[in-house]
C-alpha cells in the first residue's frame, strides 16, 4: 500500500443483497485497487463482498464510480452505481435528489426516489439478440443475448427455484460462442407479468442475490420477446423488487433505459492496510 496509510476506512453497501465495499476520496487513488478488491472482498478472511466501489466527488452534482469485481476485474455495475448514489446522498457528498454518476460506461443520470430507493439511467443497448445461436448444455432450449454495460445471456426456464445456477451458469459463462471474455448468465421466468431472475455473475464467478445489469437485460429481453408491458416489474432471488423502463422501436433501437431498485448502507468500518 502507498504512503503511510495505517487504516482504510470503508462502508459496507448492499444493493438488494449484491454487496460491496465502498471507499471514498482521492487519498485511495494511488492504491492498487484491483489487488485491494481481491483482498477486501474475500469472504471469511476480510470484509467480504461481491465487489469494490471507489467513489470520488467531481462537482456539486456529479460523483465518479469505479467498480471492481471480487476477482479484481474492472467493469460497470448497476447495483453498485445505485449504492454509490445512495451513499453520496446519505453522507452529504451531494445535496440533491437528482444528480449524475460518472462510470466506465459514461455519465448517467440518477435520482433518489425515496429512502433506499434509487432510479438510475443505464447504458445504451446496441442490439437485443433474440434466439442467439449456439450449442448450449441441457436443459437450455432458448437464449437471448445483449449488453447492458456488460454482456448478459438471458435464458427462459420453468424451474427457476430448483435450478443449479452455479453449475449451469458456469458452463454457459465460458461457452465459446461468447468469446474469451465470456458472459454473465441470467435465468428468467415470467409469472403474472413479472420477471423473476437469478444471475450467475462473471467476475464474482458465482450466483449473486441480485444483479442490476442482469435485471435490466432480463427485463428488456423478455419484454421484447413476450411483449410485456413497460415498466417491467422484476423480482431478484431474495425477493427484492425492481422496475425497468425503456423506449423500444426495434431490436437495434432501444433508448432511455432506467432501473429502479433498493440500495442501503449496512455499516461503516476500518481495516488495517
Amino acid at each position: 500500500m502507498a504512503g503511510n496509510m495505517k487504516k482504510i476506512e470503508f462502508y459496507k453497501m448492499s444493493g438488494a443483497g449484491n454487496d460491496f465495499v465502498l471507499l471514498f476520496g482521492k487519498k485511495y487513488e494511488k492504491l492498487n485497487l484491483k489487488k485491494l478488491a481481491v483482498k477486501l472482498c474475500a469472504r471469511g478472511t476480510s470484509v467480504g463482498a461481491d465487489g469494490l466501489l471507489y467513489v470520488t466527488k467531481l462537482s456539486k452534482d456529479t460523483v465518479e464510480m469505479r467498480y471492481f469485481n471480487s476477482d479484481g476485474s474492472e467493469a460497470f455495475c448497476g447495483n453498485g452505481a445505485r449504492c454509490c448514489v445512495w451513499w453520496a446522498s446519505c453522507n452529504g457528498v451531494i445535496n440533491k435528489k437528482k444528480f449524475n454518476i460518472k462510470t466506465i460506461e459514461g455519465v448517467l443520470k440518477a435520482e433518489i426516489i425515496a429512502k433506499e430507493k434509487i432510479k438510475i439511467e443505464m447504458p445504451a443497448v446496441d442490439k437485443v439478440n433474440l434466439n442467439y445461436r449456439g450449442i448450449y448444455p441441457s436443459p437450455v432450449k432458448k437464449l437471448h443475448f445483449l449488453n447492458t454495460g456488460v454482456p448478459h445471456a438471458i435464458i427462459p426456464v420453468n424451474n427457476l427455484k430448483s435450478l443449479d445456477v452455479d453449475g449451469l451458469g458456469n458452463k454457459i459463462r465460458h461457452n465459446k460462442v461468447f468469446g474469451r471474455q465470456g458472459t454473465n448468465v441470467d435465468f428468467v421466468a415470467v409469472k403474472g407479468g413479472k420477471v423473476f431472475i437469478r444471475t450467475y455473475e462473471r467476475g464474482v464467478e458465482a450466483e449473486t442475490l441480485a444483479c442490476g445489469t442482469g435485471i435490466t437485460a432480463g427485463a428488456i429481453a423478455m419484454s421484447v420477446s413476450k411483449n410485456i408491458k413497460r415498466p417491467i416489474f422484476c423480482i431478484a432471488k431474495n425477493g427484492e423488487k425492481f422496475k425497468v423502463w425503456f423506449d423500444y422501436k426495434s431490436q437495434t433501437q432501444i433508448s432511455n433505459i432506467y432501473l429502479q431498485g433498493p440500495a442501503k448502507q449496512v455499516f461503516k468500518g476500518e481495516i488495517n492496510d
